[in-house]
Order: structure tokens, then C-alpha cells, then sequence
């Protein structure tokens, strides 16, 4: 019986998961074992150390958080079990991704000062400001690094002083910019970052994590239980004792996870950035020669995804430009702004240049079959 078989390679310019390398998914592909066993305890033990070292964290000062489920299973924790009774969160909101930790925010009850601005464009760091320091109940203030449904890259650093400055938490998610983007959880003025396995280090969908301040993480001690399964004191407090996680962890996954972090060492953080720069500027070329416009100015793009600006009028489906591209190996996702009709193309995972310009090959002719002349006008 055949037992490993070859793997088609798909490129995926969705926003994760990623395109992964051979090695990572053979690397599930394992004896069975309870995961209670020393030998996966000392994996665990590893894998939690690099995922610190990613982000240059001192680790004396930062340790790693692993809890099983998706990016949003860990937007949960950090909302839930970092304010205070009695206190509050400040989200600043300019996109689907900020406005989700609002929403759990207010799920949990949890009061909530939403700072929204355009999804187009940078918040304002004076209204910011202006809010938290004039509500001295507000604990933590949260924000995302890198929107994932627009392609906007946040001042996170700038963000980050002002709430150092009113002694608040800072909580980032950075879920589509760690292990792509060359990231410092020290310079960027973080005390939370959150990331899942499926993006930035292109592994399997089903572990997510925390880089956190052990200080802060200590003192959530006695903050209020609000959640059983996603507390992040208990799962921290479960890892230090005993080396596992509280409950079963995704077994598989982890050597997945764990063979990604090998793969990133070894390409390095500035080579790894460099190749999706390279990517990115792909995706510029080949959209200037369909005739396509990006909806954000590329000036404040984090250089990871790009919002499309489609066609207004009859002719285009995205539909039609998706399922032609599916069956030819690349697969594209639908925008995440309301009333624009847009779609998005993102560089997260195992591909280099020469993928986004087989893409546009595909996409050139799904646009012909759609009706256009190219290049659009």
C-alpha cells in the first residue's frame, strides 16, 4: 500500500492558510503518540522557544502561549483575560480584523472604546491619544498590525509609545505579519503579539500562539475567569508546571509547526523578506498589465496583500476568475470592503516571484474569456 503519495503544489494567494513545503506536510506524518509523552513535551518545549525567537523576544522577559484553533482563538484570550474588572479596552479599528476583537469585547461584556477609522487608510494617532488619556479606565489597548482584509500596515510602534505612555497593555495582532515581515516585539513597543501557524510561517492550520510579557501574563492571575478554555493564565500556568498544554494539543500540527520553524530559521528573516517583497512587486507589474488598479495607496501597504480594485461593470465575475485559476493550480479570495467590489491577492506563504507571474499568465486569460481587451482602460 502506498503510503506517502506525491503532493500537487497549489499556489494559495488567499490570505492563509499558506503555501507549504513538501517537508512540513510530510512532517505529520508520524508514529502515533500520547501527548503526554516526554519526548512531545521536549517538542512542545522547543517549539515555544523559537516562536519567541522569531520576534527577537528576551526570554527572560517574553515566553510563547500555545492554544489549539485558529488566529481568532487567541484574539479571544488576549481580550478576554488581560483587562482588569472594572477596566477597559481600546481597540483601534480600521478594518474586519480590529473590529473582530470589538466584537469580542463586547461578547465577554467587556467595555469597549472603539476608535474607528477609514479602511482605506491610516488611523489617527492625536484622536488615539486624546481618548486614553482622557479615560484613565482604559487597561489595554489592541490594535492589528497588518489588516489582512485590506492590505493597510499600521504605526503599531507609534500606537504602542502612546499607550506605554498612559501605562496600558498593548496587544497587537500581527497574524499576517509575523514570520514574514522582519519583526521586533521589544522595538515595536508590544507586550502581546498573536500569530497562527497556517500564515507568515506557512505550516497547518490548527495552532496559535502568543508572545507575551511573563510580568503581565503573571498578573492576569487575578484578573476575572471569563473564559474556561481560553485563559491565558491557565494555559501559561499548565505549560510552566507540567511542560504541556492544559488540554490535548493539535499532535500532528505541532510537528508541522515545528518543522516550519526550521524552514524559517534556515532561509533566514531578511532572505524570507526579501523573496516576499520580490512577490509583491510581482503583483503590482501584473496588475498595471491587465489594467487593474490597487484600492490602497502602496505607500501604506504592508507589502503582503493587495486589495484589487475590480472591474465595474458587467463583464467581470469574480467567480468566473477564480474557478479558472482553481483548476489551474492558483487559488485567489474576494475582497473585505464593504460596498467596493474588489478581490485580493497576498504573498504569505512558500512562493517566490516566478509563481505570481505564472498566476498572471492564468489571469490574463480568464480576463480574455470574461470578454476584456487588455489592458483594460
Amino acid at each position: 500500500m502506498e503510503v506517502v503519495k506525491p503532493v500537487k503544489r497549489n499556489v494559495l494567494l488567499n490570505p492563509g492558510p499558506a503555501t507549504t513545503s513538501d517537508a512540513v506536510k510530510y512532517a505529520q506524518v508520524i508514529p502515533d503518540i500520547c501527548p503526554r509523552e516526554q519526548e512531545f513535551v521536549d517538542i512542545m518545549t522547543r517549539v515555544r522557544k523559537d516562536l519567541v525567537k522569531v520576534v527577537h523576544g528576551d526570554p527572560e522577559k517574553y515566553t510563547s502561549v500555545i492554544f489549539t484553533g485558529s488566529g481568532t482563538i487567541v484574539q479571544d484570550v488576549l481580550v478576554n483575560s488581560l483587562v482588569p474588572e472594572g477596566k477597559k479596552i481600546l481597540v483601534v479599528n480600521n478594518g474586519a480584523y480590529a473590529a473582530r476583537m470589538v466584537e469580542i469585547a463586547q461578547y465577554y461584556n467587556i467595555d469597549c472604546v472603539d476608535i474607528q477609522s477609514s479602511t482605506t487608510g491610516l488611523p489617527d494617532l492625536a484622536e488615539v491619544k486624546k481618548a486614553i488619556e482622557e479615560d484613565k479606565d482604559i487597561a489595554v489597548v489592541a490594535a492589528v498590525h497588518h489588516e489582512t482584509g485590506t492590505g493597510v500596515l499600521n504605526p503599531v510602534k507609534e500606537i504602542g509609545r502612546i499607550a506605554h505612555d498612559n501605562d496600558c497593555i498593548f496587544i497587537v495582532d500581527t497574524i499576517s505579519t509575523y514570520g514574514l515581515r522582519p519583526l521586533d516585539i521589544e522595538e515595536e513597543n508590544i507586550d502581546f503579539l498573536m500569530s497562527s501557524a497556517q500564515k507568515g510561517l506557512a505550516a497547518m492550520t490548527g495552532a496559535s500562539w502568543t508572545v507575551g510579557n511573563i510580568k503581565a501574563i503573571e498578573k492576569s492571575k487575578t484578573f476575572p475567569k471569563r473564559s474556561y478554555y481560553c485563559n491565558l493564565f491557565m494555559q501559561y500556568d499548565f505549560f510552566n508546571r507540567v511542560g504541556e498544554m492544559h488540554f490535548t494539543p493539535p499532535v500532528q500540527t505541532i510537528y508541522a509547526l515545528e518543522q516550519a520553524l526550521k524552514e524559517y530559521f534556515e532561509e533566514g528573516e531578511l532572505n524570507r523578506w526579501d523573496r516576499l517583497q520580490g512577490c509583491w512587486n510581482a503583483i503590482h507589474k501584473g496588475l498595471a498589465e491587465i489594467g487593474l488598479d490597487p484600492v490602497i495607496d502602496k505607500e501604506i501597504q504592508g507589502k503582503l496583500v493587495v486589495t484589487v480594485k475590480a472591474p465595474d461593470d458587467g463583464n467581470f465575475d469574480f467567480a468566473t476568475l477564480h474557478d479558472y485559476c482553481f483548476e489551474r493550480g492558483f487559488t485567489i479570495y474576494p475582497g473585505k470592503m464593504f460596498g467596493l467590489k474588489t478581490f485580493r491577492l497576498c504573498n504569505l506563504g512558500l512562493i517566490n516571484h516566478k509563481d505570481i507571474e505564472d498566476y498572471f499568465v492564468t489571469a490574463k486569460q480568464a480576463f480574455k474569456q470574461m470578454g476584456y481587451t487588455l489592458p483594460i482602460k
